[in-house]
């Protein structure tokens, strides 16, 4: 990557290498259990839609209307609604640790309903062959069903984990840390536009990255 030359590298860069680990920190750790409770919610969500394998009218109306009340919630909003429970949980309602809690609740609705879709597209041929040959609900849903929907999640939690680095730039914002934070206090504020390019410059390359390794992985699967 090329630095600008007005910029102060011996200031600025150790500050943005420090806030990029603070911004992946955010982003993995909350990706991490997001992917693991928005992937259960979302194939809950398709398995008890009516006619499908573990119908459930009950079940379906309440995962639906959890996902359907946290997920237009604009996220700077619920960062600053969580505020409370943040600080009883961790004893801070400020730094990388404490963006952990909202970045994992907002995420795990989007990833629930981008798996949902995803799994609702799989053909229904799948599961009648599945049937026909003996196996069980649950081994339909999740040895043939996801299964076949796997290279699609992968692009879709793709997508979900580079709006999570969008997502903590606005927890920097209200004291998050990370490059949103850096590009605030040390940028923005003091006029610093050349810190502001070379945050952006280090975004862009993250996202770019990211989008890759994303993309590459999930043609495998798609491929076969």
């Amino acid at each position: 990557m090329v630095i600008p030359q007005f910029i102060d590298v011996d200031v600025v860069v150790p500050k943005v290498a420090k806030a990029l680990g603070e911004t992946l920190f955010m982003v993995t750790v909350s990706f991490f259990f997001a992917a693991i409770i928005g992937l259960i919610l979302g194939i809950f969500l398709f398995a008890t839609r009516p006619g499908q394998l573990l119908h459930s009218r009950a079940t379906h109306t309440v995962l639906n209307i959890v996902v359907n009340t946290l997920r237009p919630i604009p996220f700077i909003i619920l960062l600053i609604a969580l505020t409370p429970l943040t600080r009883a949980l961790i004893g801070t309602s400020i730094g990388p640790a404490a963006a952990i809690l909202p970045l994992t609740i907002a995420a795990s609705v989007g990833i629930a309903r981008v798996a949902e879709t995803n799994l609702v597209a799989v053909d229904p041929g799948v599961v009648e062959a599945a049937a026909a040959v003996g196996a069980k609900p649950l081994h339909i849903l999740f040895g043939f069903v996801v299964r076949e929907a796997f290279g699609p999640l992968l692009l879709s939690l793709t997508f979900i984990f580079v709006a999570l680095i969008d997502a903590t730039a606005v927890a920097g914002a209200v004291g998050g840390g990370g490059l949103g934070n850096l590009a605030l206090t040390y940028g923005y504020q003091r006029f610093d536009y050349g810190v502001m390019i070379l945050i952006i410059l280090v975004l862009i390359g993250l996202v770019q990255l990211v989008q890759f390794l994303g993309n590459r992985i999930a043609r495998r699967f798609i491929d076969r």
